[in-house]
């Protein structure tokens, strides 16, 4: 039986060579994304492991510029841990935000991993973190030195002037040197400027403090040892682990981060697989109907059910190992490209081996072969059924209607109880998602059994139009469509479940977008925001400049603050009375914003009525300084996602904080936005690259961005499953071609040109493919509103939108599926002698 199963699948090579494809890719999408983590974790591994290789000892502080409360490590301190018996060498460091400007005045790197710190030299003069290429580490206030990455993409130079920005005006300052490091923020796409040690803590700190400490041991001294003698100079807040520690604990972080895009890109792996299973059994079935004769005429001269059902399975097997080891190859490519492709979008990724574990052989193995024999399995059955007797007949057993009826019972069962579970999720709201995605694949389910039912009532609204328009070629290619149920429902189930995906987050993602673009078109008056780019507040600075700059007809900032009233802690927003509704379209309730001028406070409807307060309410008000004012509420207003509950006149707010958190500044312009007035906000923070000046379209953008990311990604990653999905409509076709080659041959010998029967096989292709892609989008349509409506309550004016272009769109491309499809059989079924045809039996 081996040897039989072996010599069909050399019969058959061109009709399983579409299976093959399918399984290839999928395996072809497990095997790279396995061997891609596995490849990233080992990389950023061993980049943990050499970056705390000398260290012994890590101290940790959270000490901050402005902040006087949080102790840091002083020189006196630092001195008492160099002093210890077994140091070697303990350096004091610290770190904050620094960008640099290109020879355009644009930012170098991707901003929230542009990193300014310490150059801290030991009694050597090297600083062991970094190796010089070029020149040396900064040694004066007036020097910094640069990562090469930065150096080079600025063409900077050593002596040349290098504009920097930290969270205050932009300094220019000399490049003293170039060097290479290990840092993470540098890997991650940004970049790591280098000041002298007493420039950085009054930029980042406070004079003679540190941040961190590391500590090097000498020859015969553990970590633990210097560990233990450290931590008792330490101040309260410190923290001191040793070296290795903190290197497992990065490296768990980064497998942490790496399990995400792992499941991410399994999941659509496993998508593609589940849509190749229809190819796969489709072939199967389509292979075992063609052969009954031989198949009965084995069972005939001696051969088992058992025998007969090993062999289609075999045959399967060896099918899916010759895809799996195909698909893991080129898996093996795709994890070089994803890793290129990570560099393409500015990040880094350490240098090291690609990493193929025995895992990801035997996932890709495993899963090719297990996915090819189980969508084999069902076929594979009904062969070891047929009986001996037929092997007198050359009649094919075909599938009738009542034989669906047990199939139609079950498949209207499970789509009642999925979509049920879809609306009782979606009434819920947001707490009962999971309920929807296990209505969802219910659903899912249902419908993929009852599409053979489905195919004959909705191909039947579309005959008449085609017999119209393309007279007997149109009559054909719709009989042709529905004659065997199973087989359209089976092929076009790949499509559907596709576009079921597509059209779902495309519902999904075009609402939330459309609300998002409402939310900020509804909400905000201001021209421009301003924000730094690093994500980290503003300095004062920045405010009073913007303040005075030409063209500003109204400026407030979002000054965060927090705020204790009796037991509620609450989130205030510090703004400028009488410019913050000129800035935000803020709906008053009762009261007048105006009151913030006299020191009174703003609460949103929802925080006032959960606690209870109204307008003219005194309430007793602890700052974060834990001083006590009594504040009165001098109006209720509709909050928004702009601003915080409470609004608070920065004047109130100032004497209690250090430094001011300012994370945005909103500007409203004398005769709106313009290129002019866009260059005077510029140039009023002196052309600083790492701040932010976004207009009305940059800040739509800027919150529908991860929306639009999120579908695109999506988009990408479906593909696979379309693509699948449409081989197996070209090996339906094909397989049918082949099937019917006696009735093409008699179809010819009575009339029917060649050109007749390219445009039935294609007619009948496109009504396939219309057929899956009308399924998919309808219950892709119903996913999107339900999982829409468990956002609704957390997403300020939400309202369902149907993106009617992009379905047309979907149903255009499906239609062209078909016609790219048909491509091959059409000219197959046109090329046939139509006298060797006739006597195929």
């Amino acid at each position: 039986m081996f040897r039989t199963a072996v010599r069909n699948i050399l019969a058959h090579k061109a009709r399983l060579l579409m299976t093959v494809l399918a399984v290839m890719l999928g395996v072809a999408f497990v095997s790279g994304t396995l061997v891609f983590t596995d490849t990233l974790g080992n990389a950023f591994r061993n980049q943990s492991a050499k970056s705390y290789d000398k260290i012994a000892v890590a101290v940790t502080t959270y000490a901050e510029r402005g902040d006087d409360e949080t102790a840091a490590v002083d020189a006196a301190t630092l001195k008492k841990i160099q002093g210890l018996d077994g140091v070697a060498e303990a350096t004091g460091r610290v770190s904050g935000f620094a960008g640099v400007a290109d020879p355009d005045g644009k930012l170098i790197g991707n901003g929230w991993s542009n990193t300014g710190a310490s150059f801290s030299p030991g009694t050597n003069g090297k600083d062991e973190q970094y190796t010089f290429t070029d020149g040396a580490g900064p040694a004066e206030a007036g020097q910094v030195a640069l990562d090469k990455e930065t150096a080079s993409k600025g063409r900077y130079r050593v002596g040349d002037p290098v504009r920097v920005a930290t969270n205050g005006p932009v300094k220019e300052y000399t490049l003293s040197g170039v060097f290479t490091t290990e840092d993470g923020a540098v890997n991650a796409g940004g970049s790591l400027v280098l000041f002298d040690t007493e420039v950085a803590q009054q930029l980042y700190l406070r004079p003679g403090e540190f941040k961190d400490v590391t500590v090097t041991a000498a020859a015969g001294t553990s970590d633990r040892q210097l560990l233990d003698a450290v931590k008792p100079l330490l101040p309260e807040n410190a923290e001191a682990q040793t070296g290795a520690v903190l290197a497992d604990e990065e490296a768990e972080q980064t497998e942490a981060g790496l399990k995400n895009i792992n499941q991410l890109l399994l999941s659509f792996a496993g998508i593609a697989l589940f849509v190749g299973i229809f190819l796969i059994a489709n072939t199967f079935t389509m292979l075992v109907a063609q052969r009954t004769r031989e198949l009965a005429l084995m069972r005939a001269v001696g051969a088992s059910r058992r025998q007969v059902k090993r062999a289609v399975l075999l045959e399967a097997g060896v099918v899916g190992a010759i895809a799996s080891l195909i698909g893991f190859v080129l898996g093996l490519g795709l994890a070089v490209g994803l890793r290129s492709a990570v560099g393409m979008f500015g990040g880094k990724i350490p240098a090291g081996p690609m990493i193929i574990t025995p895992t990801a052989v035997a996932a890709a193995f495993g899963v090719g072969v297990l996915v090819t024999v189980l969508a084999a399995w069902l076929p594979a059955r009904r062969a070891a059924k047929i009986p001996p007797v037929a092997a007198m007949s050359s009649v094919h057993a075909v599938a009738t209607t009542r034989s669906l009826v047990v199939r139609n019972s079950i498949g209207g069962v499970i789509t009642l109880l999925g979509s049920g579970a879809i609306i009782a999720g979606a009434v819920a709201g947001s707490g009962n998602r999971t309920l929807i995605a296990a209505g969802a694949f219910l659903a899912l389910i249902g419908v993929i059994v009852l599409i053979p039912l489905l195919s004959r009532p909705v191909i039947a609204l579309v005959r008449p139009l085609l017999a119209k328009l393309f007279g007997v070629s149109g009559k054909l290619a719709a009989q042709n469509a529905v004659r065997n149920p199973r087989r359209t429902g089976a092929t076009a189930s790949a499509l559907a479940i596709g576009l079921t995906l597509v059209t779902g987050i495309s519902v999904l993602g075009v609402t939330l977008g459309q609300s998002v673009d409402r939310m900020t078109t509804d909400h905000i008056k201001a021209d421009y925001m301003v924000t730094m780019a690093s994500g980290e507040p503003l300095d004062a600075s920045a405010l009073t400049a913007l303040e005075k700059a030409y063209g500003v007809a109204a400026v407030s900032p979002q000054q965060y603050a927090w705020l204790q009233v009796g037991d509620a802690d609450l989130s205030a927003s510090g703004v400028t009375p009488g410019d913050i509704e000129k800035v935000f379209a803020l709906k008053t309730v009762s009261g007048s914003l105006g009151s913030l001028a006299d020191g009174e406070i703003a609460v949103d409807v929802k925080t006032a009525k959960s606690n209870g307060w109204k307008t003219g309410d005194s309430l007793p008000v602890t700052f974060e300084d834990e001083k006590k004012e009594t504040l009165k509420v001098g109006a209720l207003y509709e909050g928004n996602e702009f601003v915080q509950p409470v609004l608070i006149a920065t004047d109130v707010v100032d004497p209690h904080v250090g430094l001011a958190n300012i994370n945005e500044v909103w500007l409203t312009m004398e005769g709106g936005q313009t290129a002019a007035n866009e260059q005077a906000v510029v140039d009023a923070l002196g052309d600083n690259p790492a701040v932010s000046v976004m207009d009305r379209q940059g800040i739509r953008d800027m919150f529908g961005g991860t929306v639009n990311l999120a579908m695109n990604l999506m988009y990408g990653l479906l593909a696979m499953a379309l693509i699948i999905a449409v081989l197996g409509v070209v090996n339906t076709l094909a397989m049918s071609v082949f099937e019917r080659q006696q009735e093409i041959g008699m179809l010819r010998a009575i009339g029917l040109d060649r050109a007749k029967v390219k445009r039935m096989i294609r007619l009948e292709a496109v009504v396939i493919s219309l057929f899956g892609a009308v399924v998919g989008i309808g219950l892709g349509m119903f996913l999107g509103w339900a999982i829409g409506q468990s956002l609704a309550s957390s997403i300020p004016q939400y309202a369902l939108v149907i993106p009617w272009d992009r379905l047309a769109l979907f149903l255009v491309l499906a239609g062209l599926v078909g016609v790219l499809a048909a491509l091959w059989p059409a000219r197959s079924g046109a090329k046939l002698n139509m006298l060797t045809a006739i006597k195929t039996e």
